[in-house]
């Protein structure tokens, strides 16, 4: 081994991810069963043996890059170490919990189902961001897998293909002869309120973009939740991008036959040989084939 390799202590990894997670030290303690003062020198412990600053003194503390590194190792280690006390006594001493990202519409259609039968072995810490987002909180070492739209691995994970999701402009049927008498014109929709997600939620400025409309000129309604958003298009506040998963059926009217969009969506995990992170990935994965549009054989 090289004379230059850190001996990284296991009791400040565990430091670090706890204060990360509770976001403060006094809350890492209660965490960790120590007092403050203990976590502090851990870190201060941890920081002198990588020669580097690995975490930011804010409320909630947030980690450096070179914090987000080990954060991601403390993360694997307590994650293997889990593992490996299943295999050796039979039963985990404890409920390994997976943090993970998801997006939104997800989340509130077919992630819940495929996580649910395995609750009672693990527990989940679920990151909710746009599929342009989640990737993100890989990188960082926040999750230790994501449902991204991400197609290239994120640097020591792996990516797989889980399907798409269709996307269609739709609005209530007094909605559509009110604004789009004349049909779905670049005029119309420069007029027509619509919903939003959040701010970055691009497919509805996508579309209006391809229609040639600038998409700040409509009145935009922001619904920061995925089975609001949908009701909001519902009760006729606004047209959207509604998700094939989540259409209301009889409610709703697809606005312009070619304005489906496809978002396909990758599962990214770290590239551990984790029993516990293969099965819930299993589970992602036969849900997905499911509950996703899956591209022609051949």
């Amino acid at each position: 081994m090289s004379d230059d390799a850190m001996d990284l202590d296991l009791a400040q990894l565990r430091a670090l991810d706890a204060t990360v997670t509770a976001g403060t030290l006094d809350a890492a303690a209660r965490a960790l069963h120590v007092t403050p003062s203990a976590v502090s020198q851990r870190l201060k412990a941890l920081e002198a043996a990588t020669g580097r600053v690995l975490l930011v003194r804010s409320k909630p503390v947030q980690p450096t890059e070179s914090g987000r590194a080990l954060l991601r190792l403390a993360r694997q280690i307590d994650l293997l170490t889990a593992d490996t006390t299943r295999e050796l006594d039979g039963a985990a001493r404890g409920p390994v919990t997976l943090p993970i990202a998801v997006n939104a519409d997800s989340l509130a259609t077919w992630v819940l189902p495929a996580l649910a039968p395995l609750a009672g072995e693990l527990t989940f810490d679920l990151h909710r961001a746009d599929q342009t987002e989640t990737a993100a909180l890989l990188r960082a070492g926040a999750v230790m897998a994501a449902v991204t739209g991400d197609a290239d691995p994120v640097p020591g994970c792996s990516s797989t293909r889980l399907g798409s999701m269709r996307y269609r402009p739709m609005a209530t049927t007094a909605f559509a002869e009110r604004w789009f008498a004349a049909g779905p014109t670049a005029q119309a929709l420069a007029r027509a309120p619509v919903v939003v997600f959040d701010r970055s939620d691009d497919l509805q400025h996508a579309h209006l973009r391809a229609r040639g409309v600038d998409p700040t000129a409509p009145p935009v309604h922001v619904v920061p939740s995925s089975a609001d958003f949908v009701a909001a298009v519902a009760l006729g506040m606004g047209w959207g991008m509604v998700p094939d998963q989540q259409e209301p059926p009889g409610a709703l009217v697809d606005l312009d036959d070619a304005g489906a969009v496809d978002v396909v969506l990758h599962w990214q995990q770290w590239k551990l040989r984790s029993p516990t992170l293969d099965r819930v990935a299993d589970a992602v994965l036969t849900a997905a084939r499911r509950a996703l549009d899956q591209p022609p054989r051949g």
